[in-house]
């Protein structure tokens, strides 16, 4: 972990067909290239997670890591739109919001992402022009 300390790393849900989007996405949209990546199913995420103590989190939720503070959920979504490039930045203004309300939607949509936008069998394997930044 101590390699990472300066590193904004995103963890997500590997097998999920929105979260692999929304990886893309970030990546599309992250010219800096600001943002490292690993799925919860990787050893990476799991070291990361007990690094926290998180040994029973919540999976249905992305998690922003940033030095030695960990974000979740709406409040990750917003940070990291927050850095990418272009008018996401604007995203950033819902943090005015109350964080259960933010949470609440939040949750609505990660409660149903499988339904809604389905799951894959395995975690998406990176490019070898992207595999640098994915934690494995």
């Amino acid at each position: 972990m101590d390699n990472l300390e300066n590193k904004s790393i995103i963890l997500f849900d590997g097998v999920c067909n929105l979260c692999n989007a929304s990886v893309n996405f970030v990546i599309k949209h992250d010219k800096k290239a600001q943002f490292l990546f690993a799925s919860f199913q990787s050893d990476a995420a799991k070291e990361i997670l007990l690094h926290f103590n998180l040994k029973n989190f919540d999976s249905e939720t992305v998690i922003l890591v940033e030095g030695q503070k960990l974000y979740d959920k709406s409040t990750a979504a917003l940070k990291i739109a927050k850095r990418l490039d272009g008018g996401f930045k604007l995203f950033y203004a819902f943090l005015i919001l109350p964080k259960n309300f933010r949470d609440w939607i939040y949750d609505l949509i990660a409660k149903n992402r499988y339904r809604w936008f389905g799951k894959r069998e395995n975690c998406i394997i990176p490019s070898a022009k992207l595999k640098n930044r994915f934690l494995d």
